[in-house]
């Protein structure tokens, strides 16, 4: 069994069939605007960081600005319309590290669109519900089956859009 990524937490969050989908090596992440733009928005503000701050890969999560020194991750996000997934997505990030034997680490989720940025720690109550979402993600992804169509109006805004729906006659 892989590792539980920061991307599969988040996709818990939006849709359990595009977690299904992405963690059985079905992606389209490459094709969506979205992606792109966020990608575009990481890589254009805060560029004083790459030297300041080390990226960190450890039991499959990936963090692009980890400030070693103060022991803080630094979670940048394009608008904060998914703001609770964003939190739990850099909560799972300390989560790990916690569990790696590194303590007292703190996140801050940033929005440089908005100009916002909001300090996140992580509780003993966010470990339990971490673990909880860890094993449901587990079971859902370990299945033999793709979750059901959720039919909602994000969807049209998924990259996975065309493959969920090129077979439905109805559109939402």
């Amino acid at each position: 069994m892989r590792h539980v990524t920061g991307t599969l937490i988040s996709y818990y969050f939006y849709c359990k069939r595009r977690m299904w989908l992405h963690a059985n090596d079905i992606r389209f992440e490459d094709t969506s605007d979205d992606v792109a733009m966020g990608r575009l928005i990481e890589d254009s503000t805060y560029l004083q960081r790459d030297s300041n701050y080390e990226q960190v890969e450890l039991d499959g999560i990936k963090i692009d600005f980890y400030d070693h020194k103060n022991r803080v991750i630094h979670e940048t996000k394009k608008s904060p319309k998914f703001e609770q997934t964003h939190i739990w997505q850099l909560k799972y990030y300390m989560y790990v590290l916690l569990k790696n034997g590194m303590e007292g680490v703190t996140g801050i989720l940033e929005y440089p669109t908005e100009r916002k940025t909001h300090k996140i720690e992580l509780s003993s109550d966010d470990v339990v519900e971490i673990d909880r979402m860890v094993s449901e993600i587990k079971r859902f992804i370990q299945s033999e089956d793709c979750p059901s169509l959720i039919k909602s109006v994000r969807c049209k805004n998924c990259s996975y859009y065309e493959f969920c729906y090129i077979t439905e006659e109805d559109e939402i």
